[in-house]
């Protein structure tokens, strides 16, 4: 019985730190995405390109940033590459249109919006498999 309740208490510290590794690898993600956009915001400015290139910019910024907080938070949980990596990109989502949302009183969901979800999700998943495979 002793061993039952041992293996009980650390599943459960095991899936907080889980968690925590989840959202650290968003908290990254989107760290990474505020540096990469203001540098693309500077270049935006000093540069004449067109409003074309800027949605799949920002499309490759996001995968981009997802992808390797993926990696980074599935490589120190060691497991479930798939569904941890997907995690990390939902959250990442989740709180970029949060924010936007409170930001932007215009903010709507739209095709754009259902892409660069699937976007953030898919690229968590590859980070996550990535992530999963790398030995230390």
């Amino acid at each position: 019985m002793n061993f039952i309740n041992k293996m009980t208490k650390d599943s459960g510290e095991h899936k907080t730190n889980n968690i925590i590794n989840i959202i650290k690898g968003s908290a990254i993600s989107i760290f990474f995405s505020i540096v990469a956009l203001i540098i693309f915001s500077i270049i935006l400015n000093n540069t004449q390109l067109t409003d074309r290139i800027v949605n799949p910019i920002i499309m490759g910024i996001t995968a981009i940033s997802i992808f390797i907080g993926s990696i980074i938070s599935v490589s120190k949980i060691e497991k479930k590459g798939i569904i941890n990596g997907a995690s990390v990109g939902l959250i990442y989502i989740l709180i970029i249109y949060l924010i936007s949302s409170i930001v932007n009183s215009n903010f709507n969901f739209n095709l754009d919006s259902i892409i660069l979800i699937m976007f953030a999700i898919f690229a968590g998943i590859i980070g996550g498999i990535i992530g999963v495979n790398i030995k230390k």
